[in-house]
């Protein structure tokens, strides 16, 4: 059996591995890789595999670095079937048309899109699915509750008498809307994500104080909250927050615009599998409450409706897209109020290296947004607490479980830990954590490299 690590290594995003065994080429992801130019340069690159040779596709979850080049191996003569929960499903669907209209590269076409939505097949968490054309060659896979987005999931893969666990991106419990992240059941091998791999979220459980007190902060010097966020989950996860925070008075009523179409389209994928909440999400939906809605909210799906944000009297806050400033309409908002002292910039994403929401963070006073020179006089805050990703402690209570488990079954040892999904010095970081507190043989993988397992 040969595992191959064709992305997110020593980065953050273009998650692509291949898994071949006992004749069969199975894809984890195929993400898009963000970031800085150069990196950027390799969703052109050709496939490092031929594509017609591809048996299949698992998708960990809807986001674009982990779908986003889907459609391109669909170009190149992939035409077998991505499996996926049924909400990644129609959310990937949404990511991958709104990437046709913010790519400032279009590196497919409308009707690669139409014959990878043609391609996907739906797959409920815990259900395993037999890839093998017999059974007695069992190559088989199921998926488990990552609770990092909607459908977000991890991959367990059991073939040749082993079993390879691969956790996508995993959740930061407790979330406002999701189920906590599940615990496999020992395994063989792992890959695990490493995004916050060197650090701890200190704010997590005062997230949602912070919130409060950025907001009012804002309300009080009458500027513009500006918040980069992903479509998917944290414009969700936000708005659910800040309708308990008018709900409860804690915030005084100001406009609330979300300024982005695919965060709206999101919103009805969200309200249409409400199975996958956590208790308390469910609860509210049950007796009534409109989680996604509060009097002064205002979806803005029009350009037109865009623009008329800016004749909105002060105070004001500005949810919209991307996450990190890379493209979307936050960068028209972010133009105009990032000169203003009195306004606020507020990330609650992971910021990739090379991205202007990373150049920001870092605290550069000027930025070039569509040519343009503008200088940051702004407040710039962040509240980590909302990252969709677990920290370091997260990572080993998870690694631990998996370990634990494996001991108590001897033939299901944890032999080995790869650790990929996370910029250069958070992987080396958690790796070197691995060896030394868990004992297990763990390694970070280089882009192109292979493993016999």
């Amino acid at each position: 059996m040969k595992l191959s690590f064709f992305g997110a290594t020593k980065v953050v995003t273009g998650s692509n591995f291949l898994l071949e065994s006992q004749g069969k080429k199975i894809l984890i992801d195929c993400g898009f890789f963000q970031g800085p130019k150069v990196l950027e340069q390799k969703n052109k690159k050709p496939f490092p595999y031929d594509p017609r040779k591809i048996d299949a596709v698992i998708i960990t979850h809807a986001h674009f670095d982990h779908v986003g080049r889907l459609p391109i191996l669909i170009q190149g003569g992939f035409n077998g079937k991505i499996f996926a929960t049924p909400p990644t499903i129609e959310l990937s669907k949404l990511v991958l048309k709104d990437s046709m209209e913010i790519q400032e590269e279009i590196f497919f076409s409308k009707e690669d899109i139409k014959k990878t939505f043609s391609l996907f097949e739906a797959v409920e968490y815990h259900k395993e699915i037999n890839l093998a054309k017999e059974d007695k060659n069992k190559f088989s896979f199921k998926l488990l509750d990552a609770g990092h987005i909607l459908g977000s999931a991890i991959i367990e893969i059991f073939t040749e008498k082993k079993k390879i666990v691969f956790s996508g991106d995993l959740g930061n419990p407790p979330t406002p809307l999701l189920r906590s992240t599940e615990f496999p059941s020992s395994a063989d091998y792992v890959v695990v994500e490493s995004t916050y791999g060197d650090r701890v979220h200190k704010e997590f459980i005062e997230r949602k104080n912070k919130l409060e007190d950025i907001i009012e902060d804002t309300i009080r010097k009458k500027g513009v909250l500006m918040i980069p966020a992903f479509a998917i989950e944290r414009t969700q996860e936000i708005l659910y927050e800040m309708n308990e925070l008018v709900e409860n008075r804690r915030i005084p009523r100001v406009p609330v615009f979300v300024d982005s179409p695919l965060a709206i389209q999101s919103i009805n994928v969200y309200k249409k599998y409400k199975k996958y909440y956590n208790k308390e999400a469910s609860y509210l939906l049950r007796t009534g409450d409109k989680i996604f809605d509060f009097k002064g909210l205002t979806f803005t799906r029009k350009v037109e409706d865009s623009k008329k944000i800016n004749d909105v009297d002060l105070p004001k806050i500005i949810i919209a897209g991307s996450g990190m400033s890379t493209g979307g309409r936050i960068l028209h908002h972010e133009r105009r109020y990032l000169p203003g002292s009195k306004n606020c910039l507020l990330l609650i994403s992971y910021q990739v290296a090379g991205t202007l929401g990373r150049k920001i963070q870092e605290g550069t006073k000027e930025v070039q947004i569509f040519s343009e020179r503008v200088p940051v006089l702004a407040d710039i805050k962040a509240i980590e607490g909302y990252s969709a990703h677990p920290d370091k402690d997260g990572l080993f209570r998870w690694l631990y479980s998996i370990k634990s488990s494996a001991q108590l079954k001897e033939e299901n040892l944890l032999k080995k830990i790869f650790v990929v999904h996370g910029e250069e010095n958070p992987s080396l970081s958690l790796a070197c954590s691995i060896r030394d507190k868990l004992g297990i043989e763990t390694e970070v993988p280089d882009y192109g490299s292979s493993y016999r397992i």
